[in-house]
């Protein structure tokens, strides 16, 4: 039954579906994504502070970074190139683009109904919009449901096997002690909240990415001369001028297909999961759309910048040889040797165990606001939460997690489809508020929403948080 649910989703829905709604919204926003793009900077930059509700807009997308940064940057593109060829990085490009219009939508959505917690704490997500705009609180249930299961949980042993599998391999370190190590760091944090994890995830993210990023710039300083043709292959690849370059299976549908889902993967946009983190935050400015734009340039990090630079590591190497065998992992770290010695090994595990320790921490932030909108957001029910994580981790280090993790990816499959349908409902509304925001802009204010501006929403939004000055 999972399989064939896997089949249903990951075959048909999903990648079609993913890439119908960021070409939608694309069209319906008005390629906001490519016309604005200084305007995700401006709301990154726009304040290091949260108020004593939420977390700035760094830090959320710093968290959000957290989750999508993980073994696919470093994994997921060496097996794209495998399968599909140079070919497929450019429709990982490509799916990326449309990919920040959706993620751009979703977020949007997540802050306008946003709500605060018994403690007074900013929460939201897709459960919440689903519920209160679209009326359809089961689909909100099914989708918490959902989320814990699958990155609230199963995920993070799928993050903490790969620290295990890198750290053995390139340490000779057993995985039960990378498994206790990685639990104990875990805990640390996750026992401070979804406030700690923004403070950790705004030094940790920033230095990884970073770091990988300047090796990757010194891969291709010392190529400099071979990067156009690189580039030159990439494209031509993409469109079948090098059927050679074409991967496995050959051709453009191999470039194609492993393109679009290796990009949707990492990326996550409109998976329904960087929603949670962004309804955390304090927009400034203080509109809806601007943590929008946050989240749109999050996709662009994860995949126009972190993706790209592995794929540029493997393709300048030479390493790439459709057929050896040499893929995944593997084939990202014989490319950095090929680069800078054997201290390239040592470097993609060091990699490795960052990026996929950030996603742990930035995927129970996730499951953490689920549990709010189900309700049972009590000390105890956190409690159980994550020690329920930091067992998973644990056993996630030492044991095969495949069966899991096809189980997790049905779970994630539907969570995902609902996700889609309901941004794709209230598109209307986002477009709206894009529209307005970017009005104001013209106009030389600063955007600030207020909810007696869209009286229509009274009972659905909270009119306290959208009335301040």
């Amino acid at each position: 039954m999972i399989d064939f649910l896997n089949t249903v989703f990951w075959g048909y829905v999903l990648i079609y579906g993913l890439l119908a709604v960021g070409i939608y919204f694309t069209i319906r926003l008005k390629l906001v994504q490519l016309l604005h793009f200084p305007e995700m900077i401006k709301a990154v930059r726009g304040s290091r502070a949260g108020d004593h509700a939420g977390i700035s807009p760094f830090q959320a997308l710093c968290t959000s970074l957290a989750s999508r940064v993980g073994t696919g940057n470093i994994a997921g593109v060496a097996v794209a190139l495998y399968l599909g060829g140079p070919g497929a990085i450019f429709w990982m490009w490509v799916v990326a683009a449309l990919g920040m219009a959706t993620a751009l939508a979703e977020s949007t959505l997540a802050q306008l109904y946003k709500v605060r917690d018994h403690n007074g704490n900013y929460r939201g997500g897709p459960a919440f919009y689903i519920a209160r705009g679209l009326g359809a609180p089961w689909a909100a249930v099914l989708f918490s449901i959902c989320l814990i299961l699958s990155f609230g949980l199963v995920f993070n042993a799928v993050q903490a096997n790969s620290i295990a599998d890198a750290v053995q391999g390139a340490f000779g370190v057993d995985k039960v002690v990378s498994g206790v190590v990685t639990a104990a760091l875990t805990g640390v944090i996750i026992f401070g909240g979804i406030s700690v994890i923004a403070r950790v995830a705004e030094v940790v993210v920033p230095f990884m990415a970073l770091g990988y990023l300047a090796v990757a710039l010194i891969a291709l300083i010392m190529n400099i001369g071979e990067v156009p043709g690189v580039i030159g292959t990439i494209v031509s690849s993409a469109f079948g001028f090098e059927q050679a370059a074409g991967g496995v299976t050959g051709g453009i549908m191999a470039a194609l297909l492993n393109g679009v889902k290796r990009g949707l993967f990492s990326n996550e946009a409109g998976m329904g999961s960087a929603p949670n983190i962004a309804a955390v935050a304090t927009p400034d400015p203080h509109h809806p759309v601007s943590q929008g734009f946050v989240q749109a340039l999050g996709v662009f990090i994860d995949t126009l910048l972190i993706c790209t630079a592995t794929a540029i590591v493997i393709l300048l190497s030479g390493q790439l040889e459709p057929g050896s065998g040499l893929t995944g992992t593997q084939l990202t770290q014989a490319a950095m040797e090929t680069h800078v010695g054997s201290f390239g090994a040592y470097f993609i595990a060091v990699a490795i165990f960052f990026f996929a320790f950030t996603s742990i921490i930035g995927n129970y932030s996730y499951a953490e606001n689920a549990l709010v909108y189900l309700g049972v957001d009590s000390t105890a029910g956190k409690t159980i939460l994550r020690v329920a994580v930091l067992g998973m981790v644990l056993w996630g280090a030492y044991e095969s997690v495949s069966t899991v993790f096809n189980a997790a990816d049905a779970s994630m499959g539907l969570m995902a489809t609902i996700n889609l349908v309901a941004i794709v409902l209230l598109s209307g509304l986002v477009a709206r508020l894009v529209k307005d925001y970017l009005a104001k802009r013209k106009r030389g204010e600063v955007p600030h929403f207020v909810a007696d501006e869209m009286p229509e929403l009274k009972g659905e939004i909270d009119t306290e948080i959208w009335s301040r000055p």
